[in-house]
């Protein structure tokens, strides 16, 4: 059954209700449910599904193609095509002969692999659609790919044959907290929210990840299966991951490696010197490319001061990856219950539970009450101090928000008293604004009341806000 994934199945909906012929384009990283989604979705709809071969060459794809075609069309006795033109106009005679009169949908899968090098995929397509599939009203056209870069340059951007002809458009990102706790449940698998925390920390929201955890498993019995046993599913997962998505991906790992190493988010300069790659379009390109693709997230400076931005490696798995299973493989059962005890869990489960707030911006915005108020996110920082995630608000009021990874509930002491004092007096004189300053504390259990808690903080939330729809 499909879970979450509502503002995705309502566009869907609409393409299903529509009197007109719908080409919609769907893009994700790898294994994040695309092909799932249009599967379930439209199962009863679907007359002709084909996916394109990694690394397959022309005629690789070509065969692959009628191979699909004979097998779900079962009276149909064309010879394989010799072009795509062919394949394609194969395709049309075949739904020519269909007479229902509902919504029929093609579903072409990992589109951009069968635009191979002066195969003319793209072209015969272009032509697909705009000469026959537009001017009928009973189609639903999706293309699919994981390629975000190829999916959002040459079909999202075409400035061809397709070029204003998408008529709708769904980025599929991983499931949220609340989406992923559900998935978690509907296989019977029970966890607390701090658990379910720890497991998207380690893994993300990605769904095929999410359906190898075995009930009946601990978090840390999971984990080391997955991540740390000699045949654990993810132990390999990112060697083949960015190699799947991006061409020429060394410069994709070479920024994502960099980002990984800083335990808070850096500028764009500090990102082009630190990861050795020389500034220029081909930085800003794979940079875009691993943005759109969700690896990598732009936080923008409070009220845009000189342009700045931070960005974080905000992908769970390749953090974990790079901080973790590199360099324990094979290690065995009993591996992460180890590592989780040294300091360098508390560096990881600190920075990452900040990432993944700063992705449950909405949930946080619901939990203070001001979801129905204009506000906008955003980072601030100076040499001095940082904030993560400042939220301007129209009602006179700025949130600062301070955010904590804790297993109990969390003591604010002295210390840490006089720090958060300073990042409000640093944040008040540099901004200059005359807005009320109200301090949010974000943590896994709450915070423990005493002196500094009730001079400093105004709201005080706990994990459990971050599992709201």
């Amino acid at each position: 059954m499909l879970i979450g994934r509502k503002s995705e199945c309502n566009i869907l909906a609409t393409a299903r209700l529509n009197n007109k012929s719908e080409l919609i384009a769907v893009y994700g990283r790898r294994r994040v449910g695309k092909t799932f989604l249009i599967r379930e979705y439209f199962k009863k709809e679907i007359v002709f599904e084909v996916a394109g071969l990694y690394h397959g060459n022309t005629n690789d794809q070509l065969q692959n193609f009628s191979k699909e075609f004979k097998n779900q069309n079962k009276k149909g006795k064309e010879d394989s095509p010799k072009n795509w033109l062919e394949a394609f106009t194969q395709l049309e005679n075949y739904l020519n002969k269909l007479k229902n009169k509902k919504k029929k949908v093609i579903f072409i899968d990992e589109f951009p692999w069968f635009a191979t090098p002066k195969s003319r995929f793209l072209m015969a397509f272009e032509n697909f659609w705009n000469q026959y599939a537009s001017k009928r009203n009973d189609l639903i056209v999706v293309i699919c790919g994981s390629a975000a870069s190829y999916m959002v340059k040459d079909i999202l951007n075409n400035k061809g044959g397709l070029h204003n002809r998408i008529t709708s458009t769904i980025r599929l990102l991983p499931f949220n907290l609340h989406e992923t706790d559900l998935f978690l449940k509907n296989r019977g698998i029970r966890y607390s929210h701090y658990d379910v925390l720890q497991i998207y920390m380690a893994i993300g929201g990605i769904p095929h990840y999410l359906d190898k955890l075995k009930k009946g498993k601990s978090v840390a019995q999971n984990i080391d299966k997955l991540c740390f046993n000699k045949d654990g599913f993810l132990r390999e997962e990112f060697k083949k991951l960015f190699v799947s998505l991006f061409d020429n991906s060394e410069k994709h790992l070479a920024i994502v490696k960099t980002l990984a190493k800083c335990k808070k988010g850096i500028t764009r300069q500090e990102l082009i010197i630190q990861s050795g790659i020389t500034s220029g379009g081909d930085f800003s390109l794979k940079l875009t490319e691993l943005t759109v693709s969700g690896f990598v997230s732009e936080y923008t400076y409070y009220k845009n001061k000189n342009k700045l931005s931070l960005y974080r490696l905000s992908d769970e798995y390749s953090l974990f990856y790079l901080k973790f299973i590199q360099l324990n493989e094979g290690n065995g059962a009993g591996t992460w219950q180890r590592l989780s005890k040294k300091q360098s869990y508390l560096s990881w489960s600190g920075f990452s539970f900040e990432t993944l707030c700063l992705k449950h911006a909405t949930q946080i915005k619901k939990a203070l009450g001001i979801d129905a108020i204009y506000a906008t996110n955003s980072s601030w920082f100076n040499s001095n101090a940082q904030i993560d995630l400042l939220i301007d608000r129209d009602d006179n009021i700025i949130n600062l928000c301070e955010i904590k990874f804790y297993n109990s509930l969390f003591t604010i002491d002295k210390k840490y008293y006089l720090n958060l004092k300073n990042k409000i007096n640093e944040f008040q004189q540099e901004s200059a604004t005359r807005k009320n300053i109200h301090l949010v504390m974000l943590t896994t259990y709450g915070i423990k009341q005493n002196e500094y808690s009730s001079e400093l903080v105004q709201n005080a939330l706990d994990v459990n806000c971050l599992f709201e729809i």
